[in-house]
Protein backbone atom coordinates (compact mmCIF):
# COMPACT_ATOMS: atom_id res chain seq x y z
CA UNK A 1 0.00 0.00 0.00
CA UNK A 2 3.04 2.23 0.58
CA UNK A 3 4.07 2.36 -2.99
CA UNK A 4 0.23 3.22 -4.05
CA UNK A 5 0.27 6.32 -1.23
CA UNK A 6 3.48 7.49 -2.83
CA UNK A 7 2.07 7.26 -6.67
CA UNK A 8 -0.56 10.10 -5.83
CA UNK A 9 1.82 12.14 -4.24
CA UNK A 10 1.78 15.43 -5.27
CA UNK A 11 5.58 15.15 -6.00
CA UNK A 12 4.78 12.86 -8.31
CA UNK A 13 2.45 14.03 -11.04
CA UNK A 14 5.30 13.32 -13.96
CA UNK A 15 5.54 9.63 -12.87
CA UNK A 16 1.41 9.36 -13.11
CA UNK A 17 1.36 10.94 -16.46
CA UNK A 18 3.38 8.93 -18.46
CA UNK A 19 2.04 5.86 -16.42
CA UNK A 20 -1.34 6.78 -18.14
CA UNK A 21 0.42 7.57 -21.25
CA UNK A 22 1.75 4.21 -21.80
CA UNK A 23 -2.10 2.89 -20.73
CA UNK A 24 -3.29 4.74 -23.71
CA UNK A 25 -1.05 4.43 -26.10
CA UNK A 26 -1.30 0.23 -24.88
CA UNK A 27 -5.23 0.98 -25.43
CA UNK A 28 -4.89 2.12 -29.01
CA UNK A 29 -2.73 -0.66 -29.86
CA UNK A 30 -4.32 -3.68 -28.12
CA UNK A 31 -7.51 -2.48 -26.65
CA UNK A 32 -9.79 -1.28 -29.49
CA UNK A 33 -12.73 -2.88 -30.88
CA UNK A 34 -11.95 -5.74 -32.97
CA UNK A 35 -11.55 -5.41 -36.54
CA UNK A 36 -11.24 -1.55 -36.22
CA UNK A 37 -7.95 -0.63 -35.45
CA UNK A 38 -7.71 2.85 -34.53
CA UNK A 39 -7.97 5.76 -37.54
CA UNK A 40 -5.49 8.53 -37.95
CA UNK A 41 -7.44 11.07 -36.23
CA UNK A 42 -7.79 9.12 -33.56
CA UNK A 43 -4.58 8.81 -33.30
CA UNK A 44 -3.61 12.10 -33.58
CA UNK A 45 -6.34 13.34 -30.74
CA UNK A 46 -4.69 10.57 -28.82
CA UNK A 47 -0.61 11.80 -29.62
CA UNK A 48 -2.15 15.28 -28.73
CA UNK A 49 -3.38 14.86 -25.23
CA UNK A 50 -0.68 12.52 -24.42
CA UNK A 51 1.82 15.32 -25.46
CA UNK A 52 -0.15 17.67 -23.67
CA UNK A 53 -0.58 16.16 -20.41
CA UNK A 54 2.58 15.53 -20.22
CA UNK A 55 3.62 19.18 -20.95
CA UNK A 56 1.23 20.56 -18.27
CA UNK A 57 1.18 17.84 -15.51
CA UNK A 58 2.16 20.82 -12.84
CA UNK A 59 -1.06 22.92 -13.98
CA UNK A 60 -4.10 20.76 -13.54
CA UNK A 61 -6.44 23.37 -14.05
CA UNK A 62 -5.11 23.90 -17.15
CA UNK A 63 -4.70 20.25 -18.31
CA UNK A 64 -8.35 20.06 -17.46
CA UNK A 65 -9.53 22.79 -19.66
CA UNK A 66 -7.12 21.50 -22.62
CA UNK A 67 -8.30 17.63 -22.12
CA UNK A 68 -12.16 18.58 -22.02
CA UNK A 69 -11.61 20.93 -25.29
CA UNK A 70 -9.67 17.88 -27.17
CA UNK A 71 -12.56 15.94 -25.89
CA UNK A 72 -15.07 18.58 -27.41
CA UNK A 73 -13.25 17.78 -30.32
CA UNK A 74 -13.18 13.97 -30.35
CA UNK A 75 -16.98 13.78 -30.31
CA UNK A 76 -17.95 14.67 -33.87
CA UNK A 77 -14.88 13.24 -35.26
CA UNK A 78 -14.38 9.37 -33.81
CA UNK A 79 -16.72 7.03 -32.35
CA UNK A 80 -13.76 5.90 -29.75
CA UNK A 81 -13.07 8.50 -27.56
CA UNK A 82 -11.96 6.70 -24.43
CA UNK A 83 -8.63 7.52 -24.75
CA UNK A 84 -9.92 11.80 -24.34
CA UNK A 85 -12.39 10.65 -21.54
CA UNK A 86 -9.84 9.03 -19.56
CA UNK A 87 -7.61 12.30 -19.89
CA UNK A 88 -10.44 14.52 -19.18
CA UNK A 89 -11.58 12.12 -16.09
CA UNK A 90 -7.67 11.91 -14.73
CA UNK A 91 -7.35 15.61 -15.35
CA UNK A 92 -10.34 15.88 -12.87
CA UNK A 93 -8.76 13.78 -10.38
CA UNK A 94 -5.73 15.71 -9.99
CA UNK A 95 -7.30 19.12 -9.67
CA UNK A 96 -9.61 17.28 -7.39
CA UNK A 97 -6.47 16.09 -5.00
CA UNK A 98 -4.22 19.26 -5.57
CA UNK A 99 -6.16 22.75 -5.74
CA UNK A 100 -6.93 24.32 -2.83
CA UNK A 101 -10.09 25.59 -3.17
CA UNK A 102 -13.57 23.31 -2.94
CA UNK A 103 -15.38 25.89 -4.93
CA UNK A 104 -12.90 25.08 -7.77
CA UNK A 105 -13.67 21.54 -8.05
CA UNK A 106 -16.44 21.78 -7.92
CA UNK A 107 -17.05 24.29 -11.18
CA UNK A 108 -13.91 21.68 -12.49
CA UNK A 109 -16.72 19.15 -12.05
CA UNK A 110 -19.73 20.90 -13.43
CA UNK A 111 -17.16 21.85 -16.31
CA UNK A 112 -16.60 18.22 -17.56
CA UNK A 113 -19.92 16.83 -16.76
CA UNK A 114 -21.63 19.73 -19.19
CA UNK A 115 -18.89 19.00 -21.65
CA UNK A 116 -19.96 14.88 -21.36
CA UNK A 117 -23.41 15.43 -21.74
CA UNK A 118 -22.87 17.39 -25.57
CA UNK A 119 -22.23 14.21 -26.88
CA UNK A 120 -26.02 13.88 -25.94
CA UNK A 121 -27.57 16.62 -27.70
CA UNK A 122 -30.18 15.39 -30.35
CA UNK A 123 -30.05 12.30 -28.68
CA UNK A 124 -33.30 10.43 -28.20
CA UNK A 125 -34.32 10.52 -24.14
CA UNK A 126 -32.92 6.97 -23.72
CA UNK A 127 -29.38 8.11 -24.83
CA UNK A 128 -29.76 10.70 -22.55
CA UNK A 129 -30.20 9.15 -19.98
CA UNK A 130 -27.57 6.45 -20.58
CA UNK A 131 -24.83 9.49 -21.07
CA UNK A 132 -26.41 10.60 -17.61
CA UNK A 133 -25.86 7.68 -15.91
CA UNK A 134 -21.91 7.47 -17.83
CA UNK A 135 -21.51 10.70 -15.96
CA UNK A 136 -21.07 8.70 -12.46
CA UNK A 137 -18.20 6.81 -14.57
CA UNK A 138 -16.59 9.60 -16.13
CA UNK A 139 -17.12 12.56 -13.46
CA UNK A 140 -17.98 10.67 -10.30
CA UNK A 141 -15.60 8.43 -10.08
CA UNK A 142 -12.62 10.62 -10.11
CA UNK A 143 -14.25 13.29 -8.17
CA UNK A 144 -14.72 10.30 -5.37
CA UNK A 145 -11.31 9.24 -5.48
CA UNK A 146 -9.32 12.63 -5.38
CA UNK A 147 -11.76 13.28 -2.67
CA UNK A 148 -10.60 10.45 -0.70
CA UNK A 149 -7.28 10.95 -1.24
CA UNK A 150 -7.56 14.77 -0.65
CA UNK A 151 -9.07 13.47 2.82
CA UNK A 152 -6.60 11.23 3.60
CA UNK A 153 -3.70 13.81 3.13
CA UNK A 154 -5.44 15.93 5.58
CA UNK A 155 -5.86 13.65 8.05
CA UNK A 156 -2.52 12.22 7.65
CA UNK A 157 -0.95 15.99 7.87
CA UNK A 158 -3.62 16.43 11.53
CA UNK A 159 -2.11 13.54 12.75
CA UNK A 160 1.57 14.96 12.73
CA UNK A 161 0.78 18.12 14.02
CA UNK A 162 -0.79 16.09 16.89
CA UNK A 163 2.28 14.36 16.93
CA UNK A 164 4.37 17.36 17.24
CA UNK A 165 1.96 18.82 19.73
CA UNK A 166 1.96 16.03 21.91
CA UNK A 167 5.99 16.14 21.97
CA UNK A 168 6.11 19.49 22.60
CA UNK A 169 3.89 18.89 25.69
CA UNK A 170 6.00 16.13 26.37
CA UNK A 171 9.40 18.23 26.54
CA UNK A 172 7.44 21.11 28.33
CA UNK A 173 6.73 18.53 30.72
CA UNK A 174 10.45 17.40 31.24
CA UNK A 175 11.46 20.61 31.38
CA UNK A 176 8.84 21.05 34.69
CA UNK A 177 10.13 18.17 35.97
CA UNK A 178 13.55 18.71 35.55
CA UNK A 179 13.12 22.27 37.08
CA UNK A 180 10.93 20.58 40.14
CA UNK A 181 13.99 17.75 40.19
CA UNK A 182 16.67 21.03 40.42
CA UNK A 183 14.24 23.12 43.21
CA UNK A 184 13.80 19.63 45.13
CA UNK A 185 18.30 19.40 45.04
CA UNK A 186 18.14 22.89 46.00
CA UNK A 187 16.46 22.61 49.03
CA UNK A 188 18.25 19.55 50.30
CA UNK A 189 21.67 21.36 49.06
CA UNK A 190 20.42 24.17 51.29
CA UNK A 191 19.06 22.55 54.59
CA UNK A 192 21.68 20.06 55.10
CA UNK A 193 25.22 21.20 53.34
CA UNK A 194 24.84 24.75 54.13
CA UNK A 195 23.34 24.46 57.73
CA UNK A 196 26.58 21.97 58.26
CA UNK A 197 29.17 24.26 56.75
CA UNK A 198 27.33 27.27 58.42
CA UNK A 199 27.55 25.54 61.45
CA UNK A 200 31.62 25.31 61.32
CA UNK A 201 32.06 28.43 59.99
CA UNK A 202 30.18 30.23 63.30
CA UNK A 203 31.77 27.64 65.21
CA UNK A 204 35.60 28.68 63.92
CA UNK A 205 34.26 31.96 65.07
CA UNK A 206 33.57 31.32 68.36
CA UNK A 207 36.75 29.63 69.12
CA UNK A 208 38.82 31.93 67.43
CA UNK A 209 37.27 35.03 69.71
CA UNK A 210 37.20 32.82 72.51
CA UNK A 211 40.28 31.57 72.52
CA UNK A 212 42.22 34.90 72.34
CA UNK A 213 46.05 33.26 73.56
CA UNK A 214 46.78 31.01 70.84
CA UNK A 215 49.58 30.07 68.55
CA UNK A 216 50.04 32.81 65.67
CA UNK A 217 49.95 29.47 63.54
CA UNK A 218 46.67 28.27 64.77
CA UNK A 219 45.27 31.67 64.63
CA UNK A 220 46.50 31.66 60.73
CA UNK A 221 45.20 28.06 59.88
CA UNK A 222 41.35 29.24 62.35
CA UNK A 223 41.48 32.59 60.17
CA UNK A 224 42.24 30.25 57.02
CA UNK A 225 39.18 27.41 57.98
CA UNK A 226 36.96 30.66 58.88
CA UNK A 227 37.32 32.49 55.06
CA UNK A 228 36.90 29.32 53.08
CA UNK A 229 34.08 28.66 54.90
CA UNK A 230 32.71 31.74 54.37
CA UNK A 231 32.93 31.88 50.63
CA UNK A 232 32.16 27.79 50.28
CA UNK A 233 28.80 29.37 51.58
CA UNK A 234 28.56 32.21 48.98
CA UNK A 235 29.40 30.41 46.20
CA UNK A 236 26.76 27.51 47.78
CA UNK A 237 23.91 30.20 47.63
CA UNK A 238 25.00 31.34 44.01
CA UNK A 239 24.95 27.68 42.76
CA UNK A 240 21.47 27.06 44.82
CA UNK A 241 20.10 30.00 42.73
CA UNK A 242 21.12 28.63 39.40
CA UNK A 243 19.25 25.34 40.21
CA UNK A 244 16.15 27.15 41.53
CA UNK A 245 15.85 29.37 38.24
CA UNK A 246 18.55 28.91 35.66
CA UNK A 247 16.46 31.20 33.42
CA UNK A 248 16.66 33.95 35.87
CA UNK A 249 20.52 34.29 35.49
CA UNK A 250 22.16 36.43 33.06
CA UNK A 251 24.33 34.72 30.37
CA UNK A 252 26.87 32.38 31.69
CA UNK A 253 26.53 33.55 35.05
CA UNK A 254 24.34 30.18 35.32
CA UNK A 255 27.82 28.07 34.73
CA UNK A 256 29.70 30.13 36.56
CA UNK A 257 30.44 31.79 40.45
CA UNK A 258 33.32 34.29 39.66
CA UNK A 259 33.26 37.42 37.45
CA UNK A 260 35.93 37.03 35.20
CA UNK A 261 38.22 39.92 36.33
CA UNK A 262 38.13 38.57 39.43
CA UNK A 263 40.17 35.18 38.30
CA UNK A 264 43.70 36.82 38.98
CA UNK A 265 42.79 37.31 42.08
CA UNK A 266 40.72 33.75 42.88
CA UNK A 267 43.95 31.94 41.44
CA UNK A 268 46.24 34.50 43.86
CA UNK A 269 43.70 32.80 46.67
CA UNK A 270 43.93 29.36 45.28
CA UNK A 271 47.99 29.56 45.29
CA UNK A 272 48.25 31.46 49.05
CA UNK A 273 45.95 28.23 50.40
CA UNK A 274 48.17 25.56 48.80
CA UNK A 275 51.10 27.36 50.52
CA UNK A 276 49.58 27.36 53.96
CA UNK A 277 48.74 23.91 53.68
CA UNK A 278 52.62 23.63 53.15
CA UNK A 279 53.12 22.78 49.22
CA UNK A 280 55.71 25.18 47.68
CA UNK A 281 54.01 26.52 44.53
CA UNK A 282 55.80 28.49 41.81
CA UNK A 283 53.32 29.96 40.12
CA UNK A 284 53.04 31.80 36.38
CA UNK A 285 49.76 33.50 35.44
CA UNK A 286 49.74 35.42 32.83
CA UNK A 287 47.48 38.92 32.99
CA UNK A 288 45.77 38.16 29.90
CA UNK A 289 43.61 35.79 31.93
CA UNK A 290 41.13 38.72 33.59
CA UNK A 291 39.40 39.04 30.07
CA UNK A 292 38.57 35.47 29.59
CA UNK A 293 35.16 34.29 28.87
CA UNK A 294 33.23 33.48 32.14
CA UNK A 295 32.88 29.74 31.10
CA UNK A 296 36.90 28.89 30.51
CA UNK A 297 37.82 31.44 33.84
CA UNK A 298 36.35 29.29 35.87
CA UNK A 299 37.92 25.89 34.27
CA UNK A 300 40.80 27.43 34.95
CA UNK A 301 40.38 28.07 38.64
CA UNK A 302 38.59 24.61 38.99
CA UNK A 303 41.41 22.78 37.31
CA UNK A 304 43.76 24.51 39.72
CA UNK A 305 41.94 24.16 42.20
CA UNK A 306 41.72 20.26 41.76
CA UNK A 307 45.16 19.68 41.00
CA UNK A 308 47.23 21.55 43.81
CA UNK A 309 44.78 19.66 45.85
CA UNK A 310 45.70 16.33 44.11
CA UNK A 311 49.19 17.75 44.70
CA UNK A 312 49.18 17.55 48.39
CA UNK A 313 47.53 14.51 49.02
CA UNK A 314 49.51 11.97 46.83
CA UNK A 315 53.28 14.07 46.58
CA UNK A 316 52.77 15.56 49.85
CA UNK A 317 52.76 18.64 52.16
CA UNK A 318 56.17 20.07 51.16
CA UNK A 319 56.22 19.11 47.74
CA UNK A 320 57.60 21.64 44.98
CA UNK A 321 54.21 22.19 42.26
CA UNK A 322 54.73 24.88 39.48
CA UNK A 323 51.60 26.18 38.14
CA UNK A 324 51.24 27.86 34.04
CA UNK A 325 48.48 29.44 33.43
CA UNK A 326 49.07 31.16 30.08
CA UNK A 327 47.00 33.28 27.14
CA UNK A 328 47.85 32.75 23.51
CA UNK A 329 46.13 33.46 20.76
CA UNK A 330 42.66 33.31 22.76
CA UNK A 331 43.82 30.13 23.78
CA UNK A 332 44.66 28.96 27.54
CA UNK A 333 47.59 26.65 28.05
CA UNK A 334 47.11 25.99 31.96
CA UNK A 335 49.85 23.65 33.55
CA UNK A 336 50.59 21.96 36.87
CA UNK A 337 53.32 19.92 37.73
CA UNK A 338 55.07 18.48 41.07
CA UNK A 339 58.22 16.64 42.11
CA UNK A 340 56.66 14.16 43.75
CA UNK A 341 59.56 14.89 46.81
CA UNK A 342 57.10 15.66 49.72
CA UNK A 343 56.62 14.56 52.82
CA UNK A 344 54.14 12.64 54.06
CA UNK A 345 50.87 13.38 51.54
CA UNK A 346 47.87 15.23 53.74
CA UNK A 347 45.44 13.00 55.41
CA UNK A 348 42.78 12.63 53.04
CA UNK A 349 39.07 11.01 53.91
CA UNK A 350 38.52 6.94 53.74
CA UNK A 351 38.17 6.34 50.14
CA UNK A 352 38.72 9.27 47.85
CA UNK A 353 36.84 10.93 44.61
CA UNK A 354 37.33 11.49 40.96
CA UNK A 355 39.24 14.44 40.57
CA UNK A 356 41.26 13.63 37.24
CA UNK A 357 37.69 11.88 35.68
CA UNK A 358 36.01 14.87 36.70
CA UNK A 359 38.93 17.56 35.37
CA UNK A 360 39.13 15.90 32.35
CA UNK A 361 34.48 16.16 31.91
CA UNK A 362 34.87 19.90 32.59
CA UNK A 363 37.83 20.11 29.75
CA UNK A 364 36.29 17.87 27.15
CA UNK A 365 33.44 20.16 26.88
CA UNK A 366 35.22 23.44 26.51
CA UNK A 367 37.03 21.64 23.34
CA UNK A 368 40.33 20.74 25.15
CA UNK A 369 42.50 17.73 25.71
CA UNK A 370 43.48 16.77 29.28
CA UNK A 371 47.00 15.31 29.44
CA UNK A 372 47.90 13.57 32.91
CA UNK A 373 50.87 11.39 33.75
CA UNK A 374 53.87 10.32 36.05
CA UNK A 375 57.26 13.15 34.71
CA UNK A 376 60.56 11.81 36.10
CA UNK A 377 59.96 11.54 40.09
CA UNK A 378 56.61 13.99 39.70
CA UNK A 379 53.16 14.65 37.91
CA UNK A 380 51.98 16.55 35.58
CA UNK A 381 48.12 17.32 34.25
CA UNK A 382 47.97 20.31 31.48
CA UNK A 383 45.37 20.94 29.00
CA UNK A 384 44.69 23.53 25.77
CA UNK A 385 41.23 25.26 25.99
CA UNK A 386 40.72 26.38 22.46
CA UNK A 387 39.93 29.88 22.02
CA UNK A 388 36.29 30.34 21.54
CA UNK A 389 35.75 30.74 18.07
CA UNK A 390 37.32 28.05 17.05
CA UNK A 391 37.27 25.24 19.65
CA UNK A 392 37.42 22.25 18.56
CA UNK A 393 35.71 19.10 19.77
CA UNK A 394 38.10 17.21 22.24
CA UNK A 395 39.06 14.11 23.02
CA UNK A 396 40.55 12.21 26.37
CA UNK A 397 44.20 12.61 26.88
CA UNK A 398 46.77 10.21 28.63
CA UNK A 399 45.40 7.37 30.59
CA UNK A 400 45.67 7.88 34.43
CA UNK A 401 47.29 4.96 36.73
CA UNK A 402 45.21 4.09 39.50
CA UNK A 403 47.51 4.89 42.20
CA UNK A 404 47.16 8.80 41.54
CA UNK A 405 43.60 8.27 41.14
CA UNK A 406 41.56 8.07 44.13
CA UNK A 407 39.92 4.84 44.53
CA UNK A 408 36.19 4.86 43.33
CA UNK A 409 33.02 5.21 44.82
CA UNK A 410 33.90 7.90 46.96
CA UNK A 411 33.12 11.68 46.54
CA UNK A 412 35.53 13.83 45.09
CA UNK A 413 37.80 16.19 47.71
CA UNK A 414 36.70 19.71 47.78
CA UNK A 415 39.83 21.95 46.84
CA UNK A 416 40.79 24.01 50.26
Amino acid sequence: MRWAGRLFDARDTLVRMVLLDLSGVGYLVFGTQAGRPPTVTQWVLAVVAFALGLVLHRRPLVNLAVQAGLLVVAFPLIDDVTINQVGASWALLEVTMRVRRARTIWLATGLLAVVDLTDSIGDSIGRVASGVFGLTLEVGVPLLLGLVIRTNRELGRQAVERAKAEQRRHESESRAARADERSAIARELHDVVAHHVASMVLRVGVVRHVLTDLDPRVGEVFDDVHGTGTAALAEMRRLVTVLRNPDGVRGDAALTAIEPSALPAALGATVDRARQAGITVEADIDPAIGSLDAVRGLAVLRLTQEALTNVAKHAGTSALAHLVVAVCDGAVHWEVSDNGRGAVPAAVPSGGGHGITGMRERVEVLGGRLEAGATGTGWRVRTVLPAVASAPAGTSGVSVPRDREAPAGSPAPEPA
